[in-house]
C-alpha cells in the first residue's frame, strides 16, 4: 500500500441540530443529539491536529453550526492557526451581533444555502416559515461585513426551473460564488428521491443555461455546478478520492472518509476521543479499505479510466447494487447503469411532491 496523500480539507460537523428540516439534507438518517456532540476544548484539540496534518482549510457545519454557543471561540482557534474557516449556515439564526464576533475571531468566508428564488416554496422546502427573508439579511448582513460569500443553491425537481433567477439573485445579494449543486441521492435525499428528481432533459438544458450564464456573467460571479450521478456516463472521484484528499468529523467525532460513509456496514470509523486525527488518516482499516485500488472487481480493474474516477462512490454502489465493492452505478460500464436510469426515470415521472422532513426524532 502506498503512503496516503495529506488532506487538504476537513469538514467539521460541529452539530446536527438545525431549525431547517431540508428533504436533502446530506445528513444521516439517524441525527447525533447535542448530549453526543464534542466539547470545546476536543474540538480545537482535533482542530490543532488538522493543522499539524496539514489541513489548509476547515468547512464549518452542521446542522446549523451557528447553534454551538462555542463557535465563537474556535474560530477564533483556528484563526490563530492559520487555518482558512469557511462557515456553511442556512443564515436563519446568523445575526448581526453574533457575525461581528465571528469576523473579529477571523472568519474568512461564509457559504450560505437558499432553496429557491420563491419565498414560498423555499420556505416549504426548509420548513421553516420567514426563512428566506432571513437568508437574505444575513447576505446582506455578510457582504456588508466584508466577507466572502458564496450561495449554495442545492437543484432538484422542486426547484430547476430557477436556476437563472437564483443567479441573477446571488449577484445581487453581492455574492462571489455560487455552487448550482444538484442532488446528490445519499441520506434524506434517497430517502426523498421520487419527489426531487428532476428528468433527464431538464438536467440537460440546466447544463446548457448553467455553461451560457458563466459566459454571460463572466468577471461578476464563479458559478460551480455538481451535476447528478445518475444521469452521468462516466462517475467523478467521490471527494477526490476516498480518504486522499478531505475528512469528515461528525458531532460526536467518529472520523469519515466522506459525509456518507457510515452507510457502508462493515467499516467501523474510529473517533477523535480515542486516536489522534493523524492515526486514524494513516493508519486506520476504514480509510485504508477504498484508498488503493486493489479492492476493484469488473468493470474498474480493467478500465483505463480507473486512476481517474477511482471507481466513483462507494456509498452510491452499496445503495445501489447492495455492495460497496461494485463500480459505481453512475458509470456507464456497470452492469447495474441500465437499472439506476430506469429507477431515475421512474423517480422524475412520478407526482409525488410530498416529503419526509429531516427531524431528529427520525
Amino acid at each position: 500500500m502506498n503512503a496516503p496523500s495529506l488532506p487538504i480539507g476537513l469538514l467539521a460537523e460541529l452539530t446536527h441540530r438545525c431549525p431547517l428540516q431540508c428533504p436533502y439534507c446530506s445528513n444521516p438518517l439517524h441525527l447525533e443529539r447535542r448530549s453526543a456532540e464534542l466539547d470545546t476544548e476536543t474540538w480545537k484539540r482535533v482542530f490543532s491536529e488538522a493543522d499539524d496534518l496539514g489541513v489548509l482549510q476547515l468547512h464549518l457545519s452542521g446542522g446549523e453550526p451557528t447553534v454551538r454557543a462555542d463557535l465563537v471561540e474556535l474560530v477564533d482557534h483556528c484563526a490563530k492557526l492559520g487555518l482558512y474557516t469557511n462557515l456553511i449556515t442556512s443564515g436563519v439564526l446568523l445575526d448581526t451581533t453574533k457575525l461581528r464576533a465571528l469576523v473579529d475571531a477571523g472568519l474568512d468566508h461564509v457559504q450560505l444555502s437558499l432553496q429557491d428564488i420563491d419565498p414560498v416554496n423555499a420556505d416549504q422546502l426548509g420548513g421553516f416559515h420567514g426563512g428566506h427573508e432571513r437568508k437574505l439579511k444575513t447576505g446582506e448582513a455578510v457582504v456588508k461585513a466584508g466577507l466572502p460569500l458564496t450561495i449554495n443553491a442545492v437543484i432538484h425537481r422542486q426547484n430547476i426551473a430557477s436556476i437563472e433567477r437564483m443567479v441573477d439573485l446571488a449577484i445581487a445579494m453581492g455574492a462571489r460564488r455560487i455552487e448550482i449543486a444538484h442532488t446528490q441521492y445519499y441520506g434524506w435525499a434517497l430517502l426523498n428521491r421520487a419527489a426531487l428528481m428532476p428528468t433527464h432533459e431538464q438536467v440537460k438544458e440546466a447544463a446548457a443555461l448553467v455553461e451560457r450564464l458563466r459566459t454571460v456573467h463572466a468577471g461578476r460571479i464563479v458559478i460551480d455546478t455538481v451535476v447528478p450521478d445518475y444521469y452521468a456516463r462516466y462517475p467523478k472521484a467521490c471527494m477526490g478520492g476516498w480518504a486522499s484528499r478531505a475528512l469528515n468529523i461528525t458531532p460526536s467525532g467518529k472520523v469519515l472518509p466522506c459525509h456518507a460513509a457510515e452507510t457502508i456496514p462493515e467499516l467501523t470509523f474510529e473517533n477523535v476521543k480515542d486516536r489522534s486525527l493523524a492515526e486514524i488518516w494513516h493508519s486506520s482499516a476504514a480509510f485504508n479499505a477504498y484508498r488503493d485500488l486493489d479492492w476493484m472487481e469488473e468493470p474498474c480493474i480493467s478500465c483505463d479510466r480507473k486512476v481517474s474516477c477511482r471507481g466513483g462512490c462507494r456509498c452510491q454502489a452499496l445503495a445501489i447494487t447492495g455492495s460497496a465493492r461494485q463500480a459505481d452505478p453512475a458509470c456507464s460500464l456497470s452492469p447495474f447503469n441500465a437499472a439506476l436510469r430506469s429507477r431515475a426515470a421512474e423517480d422524475a415521472a412520478a407526482s409525488i411532491d410530498s416529503f419526509r422532513y429531516r427531524r431528529i426524532e427520525a
